[in-house]
């Protein structure tokens, strides 16, 4: 994780955006966040800076007129699918995470009444927001990133933010989102759960183990993970450790791996392959299955349990997807920009 210190001119900033951060309200109002900190709310937050891309996009589904900027700009084929306003805002790096890339002065510069951040509650990442806070200024909230907490997160965002009855209204479509998935699968016993094997990077041969973060969706879907013994996190595999597990569907983000495979002599034999069931993670505005592990994933969890249990999800994935982004991110869908989002589902080889 990057170190987020102050040198001398770092401190002069630091000092000119204490002086900012208070012109945006009153310090008066507690708050406790997930990772049980009590942070001094303003009494109006106008601009929220997100400390990384699963809180980027939080923040956009449910106050994306509040939001200072992106931690990276959107990729230009994301912008169709983004509100008109947020296209434009400038990036400022992240404050979390692996490879941090913002600084004090982009984080003063922003102006933001608050920092939200949301993922792991652990010790580094309580620290970290105390440290930025502690220097900047500027309130850090943190916010529980794990997908079953979802609903409870958009309340509390929504208390933070003072917009309770929208993050209401959202965490009642998610939690009725999680159910339903749940309530479909619920019977099917896991011995007819088909084997699934999550693809990461452009060899395919990173994974996220049973547990992990990255790989919440595979399980509520109604999959079973063959990456099933590890630490509950990301890590590489060996093409034979594939071909031994076998698995039943593939799914990856990298469209070029996935057409590869149907004709690479280490993939090509593996059931996964030999049936064509290799998916491709829908990728606009955010991916649908992990990077980032957000609430991006509401939609990747039913795309995947229809995949998964065609039978037991009759509904046509395109309304649901239109329904999806009309609640979540904001833009009404077209019939054909729908349909154009679950085409890149499956490879042109496999159709």
């Amino acid at each position: 994780m990057r170190e987020f210190a102050l040198g001398r001119g770092e401190a002069l900033a630091c000092a000119l955006g204490l002086l900012l951060a208070s012109a945006g309200g009153t310090l008066a109002r507690p708050f406790t966040d997930a990772a049980g900190r009590t942070v001094e709310l303003p009494d109006r937050i106008e601009r929220v800076l997100p400390a990384g891309p699963p809180a980027a996009v939080l923040l956009y589904s449910l106050a994306p007129a509040r939001m200072t900027g992106w931690v990276s700009a959107p990729r230009p084929e994301a912008l169709p699918f983004l509100e008109p306003r947020t296209r434009t805002l400038p990036a400022y790096g992240r404050l979390t995470g692996r490879g941090g890339t913002a600084n004090v002065e982009g984080v003063l510069a922003a102006k933001p009444d608050v920092i939200v951040d949301s993922g792991s509650l652990g010790p580094t990442y309580a620290s970290l927001a105390d440290k930025v806070q502690a220097q900047t200024g500027i309130p850090y909230i943190l916010l529980d990133g794990s997908f079953a907490s979802t609903p409870n997160t958009y309340r509390q965002l929504g208390a933070a933010l003072g917009l309770q009855a929208e993050a209401d209204a959202l965490a009642a479509q998610a939690q009725d989102l999680i159910d339903g998935v749940a309530k479909a699968i619920g019977a099917t016993p896991q011995d007819q759960r088909p084997r699934v094997y999550y693809a990461r990077g452009p060899r395919g041969l990173e994974t996220g183990f049973a547990g992990s973060i990255n790989t919440e969706v595979l399980e509520l879907a109604g999959g079973r993970n063959v990456a099933e013994s590890g630490d509950g996190r990301l890590g590489s595999v060996s093409p034979e450790q594939v071909l031994a597990w076998n698995p039943d569907v593939i799914v990856t983000l990298d469209p070029a791996f996935a057409t590869a495979i149907r004709t690479d002599p280490l993939w090509r034999d593996i059931k996964a392959v030999q049936s064509g069931r290799v998916y491709v993670v829908p990728q606009q505005p955010f991916p649908w299955f992990d990077a980032p592990p957000g609430i991006n994933r509401l939609i990747g969890l039913r795309w995947l349990a229809g995949l998964l249990h065609p039978d037991l999800f009759p509904e046509p994935m395109p309304d649901v997807v239109r329904r999806f982004y009309q609640r979540f991110y904001h833009v009404g869908l077209d019939p054909e920009q729908a349909a154009a989002l679950l085409r890149s589902t499956v490879p042109d080889t496999a159709r």
